[in-house]
């Protein structure tokens, strides 16, 4: 006869696996309950107040000339340096292979010169390629410059994550949305948040695998 207690073994460990993959789907679950819940957080207030410096973070240029997203951050950062919010902005950014040149950073320069900006009153970073990057080379201004307090500008759903990246830094931070360009869809809203939950997952996780970063740092302009 064949012994009860293969099938009653069997059972027992499928009975257990499924318990401890309910269990990581249930965390899961909560973690990015909890990621998408501070991103929300962070995007919907504006806690922009008197500073030593604007830090406005790179987005795609095009030929010399700022994307849409890129636009609408620096006039954000110009509203805001006329309100004399900071005497200092602080452009981030450099470029790519195919880029011809030019840099996130130097654009940015340009830009804010064009709207009033005085030259001695602008920092344009023309290495960074990436978010991580752009808040290592922020800190290496402030410190270097004796900033003690930063008001930083990006997309809504962006400033949680570089406020986390920033207070990693050593950053004194107060992040600032940049207005919406045009109408965002619902499916393109949830794209982005989709896209900093991994994100931020990623640099808690430390996983700096190449392709992962270029993926997950790709400047979408919708």
């Amino acid at each position: 006869m064949t012994s009860p207690t293969v099938p009653t073994r069997s059972r027992a460990s499928g009975n257990f696996l499924r318990r401890v993959v309910g269990l990581v789907l249930l965390g899961a679950l909560g973690w990015f309950g909890w990621v998408y819940l501070q991103i929300d957080t962070v995007a919907r207030e504006d806690h922009a107040q008197p500073a030593d410096a604007i830090a406005v973070f790179g987005a795609a240029e095009y030929s010399g000339h700022p994307s849409p997203v890129l636009h609408a951050r620096l006039d954000h950062a110009v509203e805001l340096y006329k309100k004399q919010i900071a005497p200092l902005v602080i452009t981030l950014g450099g470029g790519g292979d195919k880029d011809s040149g030019t840099t996130e950073g130097g654009v940015g320069r340009d830009y804010l010169l064009a709207n009033g900006v005085p030259y001695d009153k602008i920092i344009a970073e023309t290495r960074s390629v990436d978010t991580e990057q752009q808040v290592q080379r922020l800190a290496a201004i402030a410190q270097a410059d004796g900033l003690e307090k930063i008001v930083v500008v990006s997309d809504g759903t962006h400033l949680f994550r570089i406020r986390e990246l920033c207070k990693a830094a050593g950053l004194d931070v107060y992040t600032s949305p940049r207005p919406a360009v045009g109408h965002v869809s619902d499916f393109e809203m949830l794209r982005r948040y989709v896209h900093e939950m991994l994100s931020y997952t990623s640099l808690r996780l430390n996983l700096h695998a190449s392709w992962v970063h270029r993926w997950l740092e790709n400047k979408d302009e919708l």
